[in-house]
């Protein structure tokens, strides 16, 4: 079974017929929210998870990211697209680009990031020298390529602790480290996903130029940003829609 989690901006699918809700209690705790399962057009059956929750009330740090991953194996699921909205470092990275990441690079602190724990377990360490899978990063490019959009593939995401955006030295140093784009929910969601041997990977919207970058050399605009969330999201959603059912939505929004 495939799942979607939705971020910032995406807190239903497009064309989405709901079949049923279930509540999944975790030893981790509660998720983000019920699990919403549906199809798109005669598409197979497959799970929707709102990341912040369904009135978006859960900040970044906040996410209970074991619980959510865990609610999502515990079901069937096997592969996972997590949708999520970055700011764009590397100058060819401009508001309106999606793309698809093929590394990161954590700088996120004090969250839960293993389901191993030690007590009766044994020490497991996860590769992950290739952080997002291979088969599930095609089928998204694949995707864009059936229904005409344009997507970057591949591309360092540098992953913050957030609530609270980047400072313009903050974003020159990740730029140092290699980042291409900034967000603030890939870490732990890409290592617990890959513990659970999950096919994991990020379609992710360029919202914004990053603090200190083009448009945001002196301060980012907040309503910039949901102007460019309102625009673009229809073509992430016309993505989704051929990955899950072969069908790009034309009226996607």
């Amino acid at each position: 079974m495939q799942a979607i989690i939705g971020g910032t901006g995406l807190y239903h699918l497009t064309g989405l017929v709901m079949t049923r809700r279930q509540a999944v209690r975790t030893p981790y705790g509660e998720p983000s929210g019920a699990l919403t399962y549906g199809r798109i057009g005669d598409g197979p059956e497959i799970v929707f998870l709102a990341r912040h929750g369904y009135g978006h009330t859960l900040a970044p740090h906040r996410i209970n990211y074991r619980a959510n991953l865990w609610a999502l194996h515990e079901v069937g699921v096997r592969r996972i697209v997590s949708v999520a909205t970055v700011g764009g470092i590397t100058p060819t990275l401009s508001a309106g680009t999606i793309v698809v990441p093929d590394q990161i690079i954590d700088y996120t602190t004090d969250r839960p990031r293993t389901f191993f724990e030690g007590g009766d377990q044994p020490v497991a360490h996860v590769d992950m020298t290739q952080p997002y899978g291979a088969a599930m990063r095609q089928d998204l490019l694949a995707s864009a390529q059936a229904c005409n959009v344009a997507v970057v593939d591949g591309g360092v995401y540098g992953c913050t602790q957030g609530p609270r955006l980047e400072t313009a030295a903050e974003i020159r140093r990740m730029g140092r480290d290699g980042c291409d784009m900034v967000g603030m929910t890939g870490m732990p969601e890409a290592s617990l996903a890959r513990e659970l041997e999950l096919d994991y990977a990020a379609l992710c919207l360029v919202t914004n130029d990053a603090a200190g970058k083009g448009a945001s050399v002196d301060e980012i605009s907040m309503e910039g940003m949901r102007a460019v969330v309102d625009n673009s999201m229809k073509d992430v959603h016309r993505i989704l829609g051929e990955l899950v059912s072969g069908r790009c939505s034309s009226d996607a929004a």
